[in-house]
């Protein structure tokens, strides 16, 4: 039989009772206690609390494992980056420059968007940013759909191009 005091899931699982523990003792609720406080209730229904109770113990068992196989001790942190966030200080100073670089992203797709064909720029979007499929967009502009989906391919090769010829 299992240690009762390695965890609440096992102390309620091997016991035919309803186990509660507290920071101070522990308090079982037995078949007869249960009917006896509830005189219109049956056998079944304490049953069924005792699966409840077992099935919180449970999920709490596995969630308080999940939190908790991952720790690391601190010592093993000196000079690691395994912090879990960075310092304010770096945020304050990260912070502006995260801004200027989506600005900056945000200017080239439009650069870039520009340098398409009005279709092309109209089909790209309805495909990458909208999700349509290219049979729903060659539905939608009674096109084959062969010829949207070389006009995808001819937008995403200029992206490309022009993305390229930026990084320098």
């Amino acid at each position: 039989m299992k240690n009762y005091n390695d965890s609440d899931y096992a102390l309620n699982k091997y016991s035919t009772d309803i186990v509660y523990r507290f920071s101070d003792g522990i308090m079982t609720v037995t078949l007869a206690d249960y009917l006896t406080e509830n005189p219109g209730k049956t056998e079944a229904d304490f049953y069924v609390l005792k699966e409840l109770s077992d099935a919180i113990y449970q999920k709490q068992n596995r969630d308080d494992y999940r939190r908790t196989w991952k720790d690391i001790p601190l010592y093993g942190l000196d000079g690691t980056t395994a912090c879990a966030a960075p310092s304010p200080e770096d945020e304050v100073i990260e912070k502006p420059e995260r801004k200027m670089n989506d600005l900056r992203r945000r200017e080239l797709a439009g650069q870039a968007l520009d340098t398409l064909t009005e279709v092309q720029r109209r089909r790209y979007l309805l495909y990458a940013a909208n999700g349509l499929t290219t049979r729903e967009i060659a539905e939608k502009e009674g096109v084959g759909q062969r010829t949207v989906m070389d006009s995808i391919q001819w937008a995403e090769k200029k992206i490309k191009k022009f993305l390229s010829g930026t990084k320098k």
